[in-house]
């Protein structure tokens, strides 16, 4: 008798909290929501919008510089040559490499969201004069 009680006291606590859950979702939604916005006079605010592809150069700047503008973890840097021996493989084993990784660089490199496009532009601007 006492473990049925048991049992049946969890259940409805565990209903009663689902219940609640849901109906305070809409309400927790609404105290999340933003209450404005920050204006600074002369500021110039990037589009969020897509706007196409970016090209190996805003890719470099934004994702790849922290070790290829640096030489960190043995990354090779723009225009070294040090990609000779890479791009001896062939392009396509470069891109293979940046889009699921290879030593110390990790799939992507630090730019999850960028296409495949884009990464390998980046690997052309990094390897360009080389």
């Amino acid at each position: 008798m006492n473990k049925l009680t048991i049992a049946i006291a969890l259940l409805l606590m565990t209903l009663g909290v689902n219940a609640s859950s849901e109906s305070d979702n809409a309400e927790l939604a609404k105290r999340l929501a933003p209450v404005g916005q920050v204006y600074v006079a002369g500021a110039v605010v990037a589009s969020t919008d897509a706007s196409g592809p970016r090209s190996g150069e805003k890719v470099y700047q934004t994702s790849c510089f922290a070790c290829h503008g640096t030489g960190a973890l043995d990354a090779p840097k723009k225009g070294d040559a040090s990609w000779k021996p890479r791009l001896e493989q062939g392009f396509d084993i470069l891109l293979k490499h940046s889009i699921e990784g290879i030593r110390n660089m990790p799939a992507r490199g630090t730019c999850a969201d960028c296409s495949d496009d884009e990464l390998a532009a980046a690997i052309k601007f990094m390897t360009d004069g080389v």
